[in-house]
């Protein structure tokens, strides 16, 4: 029963990884980059947009559940340590809840917060405007690397998994 609660845990932490890891992707690989063709005003007016929309309860489920999911992964791995896949949980399990969940909190939504509270059409805007394009995204490389990391371990740990239970 706990070894399948842990392989549930697992696919579940490892899939929602790769699903933030994919959001993350298209704003690293060209949304930002479309955002930054605009006039300052239209592209502050379209992020702003896109940070209100993203409150969501379907990708806010995904994201906060993932990062949830993972913490619990975290524990698991430390009770179940003697197991051939723990290292590789705690590892994967770290890499989405620190270099995906904690950098979004520390430095993509205050950078977000900032942006949304500046007039689209005004100078302070503007100035802002082209570091937070380079800052953000810099930042969103770092998490989207992360959650892929935290993908691909994570499935590795799920192969451990599965050989381990077959052999049972």
């Amino acid at each position: 029963m706990i070894n399948n609660l842990l392989l549930a845990l697992t696919i579940l932490s490892a899939l929602g990884s790769g699903v933030v890891a994919g959001v993350f992707f298209a704003f690293s690989t060209f949304v930002m980059g479309a955002l930054g063709r605009l006039p300052a005003a239209h592209g502050i007016a379209a992020m702003q947009s896109i940070n209100v929309v993203v409150i969501n309860p379907l990708f806010l489920g995904v994201f906060i559940g993932t990062a949830g999911l993972c913490a619990l992964l975290v524990a698991a791995a430390l009770f179940t340590w003697q197991q051939p896949s723990a290292m590789l949980l705690l590892v994967g399990a770290l890499f989405y809840f620190v270099g995906t969940f904690l950098v979004t909190m520390f430095f993509n939504v205050p950078l977000n917060d900032t942006l949304s509270a500046v007039a689209p059409d005004s100078s302070d805007g503007a100035s802002l405007w082209g570091r937070y394009l380079s800052t953000w995204t810099n930042w969103n490389h770092v998490r989207t690397i992360a959650a892929f990391a935290a993908s691909a371990v994570l499935t590795i740990a799920l192969c451990l998994q599965a050989r381990g239970a077959a052999a049972v």
